[in-house]
């Protein structure tokens, strides 16, 4: 690898650059001629090839050390970073004139183009050491936007030229510092930014109207998604770029993507480049993502933009809302006026709901985006441009005219008097309020059929995220708070109780309307979990009547709960057991319990304890039943929180021994088994790290006895079929991750001996002996024999096995001599499997587990046993993988740590393993670098032991022996 480096930087600095300045003769003798023939035109554009493949060379640096040049010769998406050397070539004004020149002449024909336009945007991200001082950096930059903006103003950009201008831009924005920016001449800079914004939108209408022709190489949206990430990357810059600097080029990117996105007249959606409208009915594939997971970049930086510039764009979507829910509402009485005038008789105009729904759906989703940001684990805040917003106008607010148009969604707008005095942020949120307010009505009169289910999605999509965001703001995470937030949504507010109850009003409603649109119902039940995962909310919707008949309705099991599919049921029991939590008095959350987790548990026993039941077990009634329990206790596990966990541990231990029965009586029906085993994985995933020892055992116990009666079930059965499909050993893999759940409480503990169980009769840990241990190494047993080389082609079962036996390696290595001996041969088999033919990934777990299992010979000392001889046996197979074998550098950590600990372990046959390689090497040079190598990995005169200052001192060594001989002998 050294001597690559060494060969590489000579031919960079000498060869390659002459190569070049031909290139660039070649280039401009082309240039000049009027007119090319055939044959002139070919090698014209060989030559423009090899000056793109010059460009894209990855240039080492000077003093790279040597390790990392294996790195750095790996990595994709090269920047132009010559070395000083290049200076005189590349910062020639003349240079850069040419390849601007080069694609003038030939943008036409697409595949030259490609070459051109690839070479501009190499130059565009020219950097490093070939830049003397920041002045050079600025003249070379505004020298290039010169170059760039006369070559793009005034001509119509070609398809094949979109993605290569915005690759240019998108280089120039994020390679060069800010400051070197802003230090053009700000005529130029303004010249530039303007021409970003002219392609941002027009590069947005063809990505409009590729996804309409539904276009295979969608080149404008590749485009287009490169630019806005290129606005991000300035707006966000307030170090640079004083406040509203942007927010005119913001209003024309936001106003011409919602413009994308409607209908004719406003829109221009669905209509060709010539104006006329496209197909008629527009077909969506059941495969298809939805909009808002497919374009979740897009929106984000749309909204984004959107709040640069809130004071045109916040009144410009309510606006776009308001006039289509007028028009929605208008369209959806007509109709009804229809059916009563004379029933059976439609002929509403369906192009034109059609094309409201598909107008709503986009207002919508730009509005989520523009109000809330999507933050996974964290505490949403309300963005600070909206707040300021609200805040600045506040003193022209008036607050009752703001609650009342809030408190009023079946109302218009206009109608309150003085709404032009209402907080934007809010006027804002209750159009959407009366989108909703509008598709509940239509409910009510019986006009379901005329709704758009996607209409409904996005209406719960958006409440979730701002609930999320806005309801029951907590005033101390924010410097400044808008007085119409806190009185609108604030804690203690009737602002905020009121929209509570409405919103659980409308999942009750979708819930009941919507039960056999999945997606739809998922949406509306995570709603609901938002509603009640923080307590403070929780403690307001108790307090709602609706609360309480939902809780019962659905501990019925009556209609049309009962219809949900299985996972919207499940988090639906998620949040009911969270709203149980909430703030009660004792003889309320016990009736509260009684009402919402006595009826379950009195259901599935009665069940299970009929005389006949293994008769009917397979009826199908019986089946949902128990499927519906299944879920629910998955549910139940799911809303597991650090102060309920005690409840819910005790509610859940006492089904789970029933489940085991279960797993008899279902053994020959897969997916009643799988969801069995699920619910252990949930609790054991969900509860483990927070149980005490006695609490702990109790789970072990039922783990253990769980695996003993899968195990003599699935005794001698046949496993293997290659036409199946990984789903059919879905058992395996639920058993892996719960071993592997089980595992995880030796790294992640928040347990307090039994202290959260205090008042739950914590059980006698003490004459049990059952362990982690036990349950996952009979576990293990159990899943050896079955993971043969055919299942392990299988990524995701692959990988979750080799986690699991690299836990088990490192949790209890002292256990792995203990196993039976084929059980033993087969974890060792499966490890050097793992070495030599599976993923990095996989190599990478095998190595941490070989460090452990070294360890532990070394602490039993004995010499004889299996494991020692397998260690010795891996010894040399980790000594190839170092310097033999090509091998991935990020795996040299793991493989060092491995390596050193067998090493200690079998010192002369590490010392004989180098005289073997010594011995066969016949080119004297190679002979003494490898020599020296080795003599200064192990220099140290005291024989290596385990102790972590020698083995940090070997890691070291060993990466200057990677460096010195790494690769030398690599077997091509």
């Amino acid at each position: 690898m050294e001597f690559h480096g060494n060969c590489k930087r000579v031919f960079q600095e000498e060869d390659l650059r002459q190569i070049f300045m031909l290139t660039v003769e070649v280039l401009q003798e082309f240039s000049r001629r009027e007119n090319l023939n055939a044959q002139m035109s070919s090698v014209f554009q060989r030559y423009l090839a090899l000056a793109n493949q010059v460009l894209s060379w990855n240039f080492l640096p000077p003093n790279l050390g040597r390790h990392y040049i294996a790195m750095f010769e790996s990595s994709q998406n090269v920047l132009l970073k010559p070395t000083e050397s290049w200076r005189e070539t590349l910062l020639d004004s003349r240079v850069m004139e040419l390849f601007f020149t080069v694609h003038r002449k030939i943008r036409e024909d697409s595949d030259m183009a490609q070459d051109s336009l690839q070479c501009l945007a190499q130059l565009a991200s020219l950097h490093g050491p070939i830049f003397p001082d920041e002045g050079s950096q600025v003249d070379y930059l505004a020298h290039f936007i010169e170059g760039l903006l006369n070559t793009i103003n005034g001509i119509e950009i070609e398809d094949s030229e979109a993605v290569g201008i915005s690759s240019i831009i998108s280089n120039l924005i994020t390679v060069f510092p800010r400051n070197v920016l802003t230090a053009i001449p700000s005529e130029l800079f303004s010249s530039f930014v303007n021409c970003l914004t002219h392609l941002t939108c027009s590069f947005g209408r063809s990505a409009a109207l590729e996804e309409v022709l539904d276009k295979d190489d969608m080149v404008y949206m590749e485009a287009y998604d490169k630019l806005l990430e290129s606005w991000l990357t300035l707006v966000q810059d307030d170090k640079h770029f004083h406040k509203g600097f942007f927010t005119q080029h913001a209003v024309q990117v936001f106003n011409s993507y919602i413009q994308c996105h409607l209908a004719a007249p406003d829109g221009t959606r669905n209509l060709t480049a010539n104006g006329v409208a496209s197909r008629e009915e527009e077909e969506i594939s059941e495969l298809q993502e939805d909009d808002r997971d497919q374009f979740s970049d897009q929106l984000a930086s749309v909204g984004m933009l959107g709040r640069i510039a809130a004071e045109h764009c916040i009144p410009l979507l309510t606006s776009l809302l308001e006039e289509r829910v007028t028009r929605l509402h208008g369209q959806l009485q007509q109709h009804q006026q229809q059916l009563l005038a004379s029933p059976g008789s439609s002929t509403i105009d369906n192009k034109m709901l059609d094309d409201l729904y598909e107008d709503i759906h986009w207002l919508i989703l730009v509005t989520g985006y523009l109000l809330a940001d999507d933050t996974q684990g964290e505490t949403p805040l309300i963005p600070p441009e909206i707040m300021e917003y609200s805040i600045k106008h506040s003193s022209e607010v008036d607050i009752n005219t703001t609650l009342q148009i809030l408190g009023s969604p079946g109302e218009k707008a206009s109608s309150i008097p003085g709404y032009n005095r209402t907080d934007s942020v809010i006027r804002l949120l209750s159009a959407i309020l009366r989108v909703s307010e509008v598709e509940s009505r239509a409910i009510r009169a019986d006009l379901t059929h005329l709704l758009s289910p996607q209409m409904g999605k996005d209406i719960v999509w958006f409440l979730k995220r701002w609930a999320k965001t806005y309801l029951l703001v907590d005033e101390k995470l924010y410097d400044q708070i808008s007085l119409p937030f806190s009185t609108a949504f604030g804690a203690d507010t009737e602002g905020s109780q009121w929209i509570i109850g409405y919103l659980l009003q409308k999942v009750i409603s979708n819930l009941s309307v919507w039960s056999s649109e999945q997606d739809l119902a998922n949406d509306t039940v995570q709603l609901l979990v938002t509603l009640v995962e923080r307590r403070e909310r929780a403690n307001l919707v108790i307090q709602c009547e609706n609360w309480w008949n939902l809780a019962k309705q659905f501990a019925s099991r009556s209609p049309p709960l009962n219809f949900l599919s299985s996972p919207v049921q499940r988090t639906l029991m998620k949040a009911l057991v969270l709203g149980g939590f909430a703030h009660m008095d004792t003889e309320t959350k016990q009736q509260y319990w009684t009402e919402v987790l006595q009826p379950l548990q009195q259901r599935f026993l009665r069940v299970i304890n009929q005389e006949n039941f293994q008769q009917m077990c397979q009826q199908e009634e019986v089946k949902q039943e128990i499927t519906a329990t299944l879920e629910a206790l998955c549910g139940i596990a799911e809303a597991t929180q650090i102060d309920n966990v005690a409840i819910l541990f005790n509610f859940l231990m006492d089904f789970l021994t029933n489940c085991i029965g279960l797993m008899e009586v279902y053994k020959n029906t897969p997916e009643t088994v799988n969801l069995i085993i699920e619910v252990f994985v949930e609790v054991a995933h969900k509860q483990i790290c927070y149980l005490g020892e006695s609490k702990a055992m109790n789970l072990y116990e039922a783990c253990l006895t769980l695996l003993q009666v899968y195990s003599k079930n699935n005794l001698g059965r046949q496993r293997i079929d290659v036409t199946a499909e990984e789903e059919q050993y879905q058992d395996l893999l639920l058993i892996m991750e719960l071993l592997t759940n089980l595992l995880s409480k030796e790294f992640i503990d928040f347990s307090d001996t039994d202290e959260v169980f205090r008042g739950h009769e914590p059980g006698q840990a003490a004459n049990r002996s059952v362990s982690a241990a036990d349950v996952v190494l009979y576990g293990v047993n159990l899943i050896l024999p079955l993971m043969s080389q055919d299942l392990l082609k299988f990524p995701t079962l692959c990988n979750q096995y080799y986690k699991l036996i690299t836990f088990i390696c490192e949790i209890f290595p002292e256990k792995i001599p203990q196993l039976p001996e084929d059980l033993f041969k087969s974890l060792m088999y499966s490890l050097e499997l793992g070495m030599t033919s599976m993923s990095s990934e996989v190599c990478q777990l095998c190595l941490e587990a070989l460090t452990p299992l070294a360890e532990q010979c070394a602490k039993a000392q004995e010499t004889d046993s299996p494991l020692f001889l397998a260690t010795r046996h891996f010894l040399k197979l980790v000594f190839d993988m170092l310097v033999l074998q090509k091998h991935n550098t990020e795996m040299t950590t793991a493989a060092g740590e491995a390596f050193y600990t067998l090493v200690c372990l079998h010192q002369a046959e590490y010392s004989e393993l180098v005289e073997t390689l010594l011995s066969s090497q016949q080119d004297p040079v190679i002979y003494q670098r490898l020599a020296d190598a080795f003599n200064k990995l192990t220099a140290s005169s005291t024989p290596p032991t385990l102790d972590r200052k020698q083995k940090m001192a070997f890691l070291k060594s060993l990466e200057e022996f990677m460096a010195n001989v790494g690769g030398l002998l690599c077997v091509k």
